[in-house]
């Protein structure tokens, strides 16, 4: 901790006993030598996806966790730092009176046994084979100012339905993000469905929303019940064509936000980053 920069030989952790401790070392020596190479916490996380990554899924979220916490640095909308949670924390998705709401998935199975924490929304949700109620509140304008006093609890809930504040904030989050890493503007808005029926990009925010789309797009069939795991279907613009692939310039890009078959959300920012269809100049 001295001295955080100073190499370290590979002598030096052959020498510690501990197989697994020696392992854990060399990865996180691994990662720290990543980083400092790149030179900014931004440039590392964009150099993790151009190859095969050898970091765990943990460091890759803490990353993005730290890009954000810069990034929102000054900003006042908590239904905004709540929507960037799922930048970086997986998420529960339940549907509950027509509305697709979504917890913070670490939070609900640790209070799956029958914790109460509001009145507002109610999660069922599966714990060790048997089913508990996590009571959690549901974020909207009214009372968005709970997440100040709640942030670090992850203890509150959010509407992705069409037309809720939240999925708005989702939107100028993922500006924010493209904004950020690739200095260009873009404008997302929800959807309830693509109209177009041969559109020109897409970007699934997950693998499950990447299988869904890519087999809609060839024209392969998806299972009903299967198209009901999408809990976000968005269009994006850029507010300069120009900045976009030739072939494609001035095209919607869909993006979408899927639950996978155990009704987890589990989002891979990184695809807003490696699948932007952006002009090579």
């Amino acid at each position: 901790m001295e001295a955080p920069r100073r190499e370290v030989p590979e002598a030096e952790v052959g020498a510690v006993q501990d197989e697994d401790a020696r392992h854990n070392y060399r990865m996180l020596l691994r990662f720290r030598d990543r980083l400092l190479a790149a030179g900014t916490v931004e440039g590392c996380y964009m150099g993790l996806f151009k190859g095969a990554i050898d970091v765990p899924p943990l460091f890759i979220d803490q990353l993005a966790h730290v890009v954000l916490r810069n990034l929102l640095e000054g900003c006042d909308d908590p239904l905004r730092l709540r929507a960037a949670e799922l930048f970086f924390r997986d998420q529960k998705a339940t549907l509950q009176d027509g509305h697709v709401l979504l917890a913070d998935l670490e939070t609900v199975a640790m209070h799956a046994a029958g914790n109460r924490f509001g009145s507002l929304g109610k999660l069922i949700v599966e714990a060790q084979g048997s089913i508990g109620k996590v009571e959690l509140d549901v974020l909207d304008r009214a009372n968005a100012a709970l997440y100040w006093e709640r942030e670090s609890r992850h203890d509150t809930v959010i509407s992705l339905t069409y037309g809720r504040a939240a999925l708005d904030a989702l939107c100028r989050m993922i500006e924010a993000w493209v904004l950020h890493f690739h200095g260009v503007q873009v404008a997302v808005t929800p959807l309830r469905k693509i109209e177009e029926a041969r559109w020109a990009w897409h970007i699934g925010l997950d693998a499950e929303s990447t299988e869904i789309l890519n087999a809609l797009w060839a024209g392969d069939p998806v299972e009903q019940g299967r198209m009901r795991n999408i809990v976000a279907l968005f269009g994006m613009r850029f507010a300069e064509p120009a900045a976009m692939r030739p072939d494609i310039a001035g095209r919607t890009v869909y993006l979408a936000l899927s639950a996978n078959a155990e009704q987890e959300v589990r989002m891979k920012p990184q695809n807003l980053l490696t699948n932007l269809p952006l002009h090579e100049a």
